[in-house]
């Protein structure tokens, strides 16, 4: 059965590389407006994942797992005409995008995962409280909207100096869906699917890889601690991490960008 029609946008010419955004974002939300690859000789492509942004939602309410979210990934590249691309994602992304690398190992030239936060443990066995604040945000969006969202988020968690720009991105990102009711089912069971199997598993990706993590202080939904542990299981990785005190790479398009371009130019 073929997938939703998805939302997908492609700009520049050269060696591809595709954009893969978080749970709740759309494509804008990987680098983040920035056209830095394009100008660097990229053919960029990215798209709104199913449910997101301007893309269909999916058939039934709980038909957003990673198996079907990596197939939609290789739907984009069919339909783009890339036989193999450099996949840079954030968050859902980067497990998305891995959930394809172990499937379709040759059609993945690299890989720049960005704030990864699944931590190899099945879902519903130990992260029922974090089920539960999915299921929570997901009922404050279906009833209450932004607003509804925003309240049920609560405090970020970061420090005092980037608490409103998070909390400004996020009402913003919301904002840009046109099936707020898609994005509830999404917020659902998302969290209940997993990547991959266990940590290990991740020891069969060959492709070039990249792990971008942020400070715990700056993104506590995000922790350092899978970056690290991604990074030291996918052989050959790299570990990009902002120094304590700065703003976190993956809020920078620019920052963001050049890493990605880092990888990319190494692989053509």
């Amino acid at each position: 059965m073929p997938g939703p029609d998805l939302h997908v946008v492609s700009a520049g010419d050269g060696p591809a590389v595709v954009l893969l955004h978080g749970l709740t974002a759309t494509h804008r939300y990987v680098v983040h407006g920035s056209r830095a690859l394009e100008r660097g000789g990229f053919r960029v492509v990215a798209y709104d994942a199913r449910g997101h942004g301007a893309s269909d939602p999916a058939p039934s309410p709980d038909a957003y797992t990673y198996p079907l979210l990596a197939e939609d990934l290789g739907r984009v590249m069919d339909e783009a005409g890339l036989d193999r691309a450099v996949l840079a994602g954030a968050s859902m992304g980067a497990h998305t995008a891995l959930r394809f690398a172990l499937d379709h190992p040759d059609r993945v030239a690299g890989l720049v995962l960005i704030t990864p936060a699944h931590d190899g443990a099945a879902p519903e066995a130990s992260r029922t409280k974090d089920l539960a604040r999915w299921d929570r945000l997901s009922e404050g969006l279906r009833s209450g909207g932004v607003e509804g969202f925003v309240a049920a988020y609560g405090d970020p968690g970061v420090k005092p100096e980037w608490r409103e720009t998070v909390l400004k991105v996020l009402e913003q990102r919301l904002s840009r869906h046109e099936h707020p009711d898609a994005l509830a089912d999404a917020l659902r069971a998302v969290p209940r699917s997993a990547p991959f199997d266990t940590l290990a598993d991740l020891g069969w990706i060959g492709a070039p890889t990249v792990v971008v993590g942020d400070q715990d202080s700056a993104d506590p939904g995000h922790p350092l601690a899978v970056a690290i542990a991604y990074a030291d299981t996918i052989p050959g990785a790299e570990l990009v991490v902002e120094e304590e005190g700065e703003s976190p790479i993956a809020w920078s398009g620019g920052r963001l960008s050049k890493v990605i371009a880092d990888l990319a130019r190494t692989v053509r």
